[in-house]
């Protein structure tokens, strides 16, 4: 049995999404055999239990990929991982392109510029090309600032715990939690929880910390950017808004009908 699954060829998917998860589902009603990769045990809940589906939990280098792509017999990538994993992303073009495999960014639809949402009294609305910018302005001086960004740029923040007050929001994981203590937040201004967060509980949240600021990633309605641009104008509070990191893709949709294409056909090709 497991030599057997050893030499089926795969569609690489990489996961950790909302977006990934609906692509995983709708690639084993079709029958193509995934290997999906994520970064926590917890995201393993995220996808079906199928025997044409295995899930790889851990991290990548570039040399540990162009591994994984021979040993798991891969003829097509298909990217899905948060727009901020930037390395898992650039790595994976790197090893596609030298091992001549089919690569395709799946990008989530990114929010109208410009566009601000729902409510007449509204916030200010902040938006930023890089967490360091940020961090050297003064947008926090004397603010209640909730930060949804991830556990990974809460080091940055450190020193803004003694001109502003700091609370944070990270996934239910040890990992997330150790960090962002390590970062200087005490369990009294941590809130762990795996999105989507419902709207009424992100609504008391806000309310019960008084937050006047919300820190978050550009990361369309999928990663609840069009919740938080809602509550900001009904509440008043300000948003500031941090762009991923620009990457260029070989390759990439935004459409969930394109990319299932591109796995059927190259799947197709190599089973001919």
């Amino acid at each position: 049995m497991q030599k057997e699954s050893e030499t089926q060829d795969r569609i690489w998917l990489i996961g950790g999404t909302g977006e990934s998860a609906k692509l995983a589902t709708a690639l084993l009603q079709i029958g193509l055999p995934l290997v999906i990769s994520v970064t926590t045990e917890s995201a393993r809940s995220l996808y079906p239990n199928s025997p044409l589906l295995q899930v790889w939990v851990g991290r990548f280098n570039l040399s540990q990929i162009e591994q994984f792509l021979t040993q798991q017999n891969i003829i097509a990538v298909l990217d899905a991982s948060h727009p901020y994993a930037v390395e898992i992303s650039q790595n994976a073009i790197a090893a596609c392109s030298q091992k001549d495999i089919p690569y395709l960014r799946f990008e989530r639809p990114r929010w109208e510029v410009g566009r601000w949402g729902g409510g007449e009294m509204g916030g200010r609305l902040i938006c930023l090309d890089s967490f360091e910018r940020l961090v050297a302005g003064e947008y926090l001086v004397g603010k209640r600032v909730l930060l949804t960004v991830g556990y990974k740029v809460l080091p940055l923040f450190r020193d803004w715990h003694e001109r502003s007050t700091l609370f944070a929001r990270v996934l239910p994981a040890t990992t997330s939690i150790e960090a962002a203590l390590a970062a200087g937040f005490t369990s009294d201004k941590l809130f762990a929880m795996r999105p989507p967060i419902p709207i009424n509980l992100e609504r008391e949240l806000w309310r019960h910390w008084q937050i006047s600021m919300v820190v978050t990633k550009a990361s369309g309605a999928p990663g609840g950017e069009d919740i938080k641009r809602q509550l900001a104008a009904e509440l008043g509070v300000s948003l500031a808004i941090v762009e991923p990191p620009i990457i260029v893709y070989p390759h990439v949709t935004s459409d969930l009908g394109e990319a299932i294409k591109f796995c059927q056909q190259h799947f197709g090709s190599q089973n001919v």
